[in-house]
């Protein structure tokens, strides 16, 4: 047994008491994890992007290694009070989900992760253009890095936007005046950058949401 630390990407309930925990672990990269759950609240306790600690038994007959005593590090109060940074962390669990693939391990991914979550749970306001920030930020974590030029066959009409945006640090990123339909334009945009980066399609269905919210 070993302690690991693991940000909850997904979870698919198998049986009434078991659930497979699609995660993104310190050390081990995307894995995914079974566990034991009882009634009451022990669901909630595996939302996305929560960030979490458990004791892990390895395996070298299974790809599921099971886990055991997990708890929660941090409350993520401002997150889970809120609708719209609620909202915002599904999508970014929805991104990751569909972007690593299991075993996938790329070095200060998680830590990036993990940072981004944390300022998303602390920002008070001016959080609107956050999940664009963390489309950029993810696609530098996977190393491509991308340049104003590099966009410019994915960001038709919003170009000089995401040009502005590469350019910026986050707080004036995150206070780039942009309405509802230049967000929702703009993040179909880097997910089909990521797209063609990772060579297979993203579909990322929680984008409907934040494009509700922030019309």
């Amino acid at each position: 047994m070993k302690s690991v630390e693991f940000i909850v990407l997904n979870s698919t309930k198998t049986r009434d008491n078991l659930l497979v925990i699609h995660a993104l672990a310190r050390e081990a990269g995307r894995r995914s994890f079974i566990v034991n759950v009882g009634k009451g609240g022990a669901m909630s306790l595996f939302q996305p992007m929560n960030i979490l600690e458990g004791d892990v038994q390895e395996s070298l007959h299974s790809e599921l290694w099971r886990i055991r005593g997990v708890s929660a590090l941090y409350p993520l109060n401002g997150i889970r009070s809120s609708l719209p940074k609620n909202a915002m962390s599904m999508f970014m669990s929805e991104v990751l989900y569909r972007t690593l693939r299991e075993g996938c391990f790329e070095d200060g991914l998680y830590e990036w992760c993990r940072n981004s979550i944390l300022t998303l749970d602390a920002l008070p306001d001016h959080y609107g253009n956050f999940h664009l920030r963390f489309l950029l930020e993810l696609s530098v974590a996977l190393g491509f890095s991308p340049r104003s030029e590099d966009l410019a066959p994915f960001a038709g009409e919003y170009y000089a936007q995401l040009s502005d945006m590469v350019r910026s640090d986050f707080a004036s990123s995150m206070m780039m005046p942009l309405n509802g339909k230049s967000r929702s334009e703009m993040a179909d945009a880097l997910i089909r950058y990521l797209s063609c980066h990772l060579d297979y399609p993203l579909s990322i269905r929680s984008l409907g949401v934040l494009r509700e919210l922030f019309e």
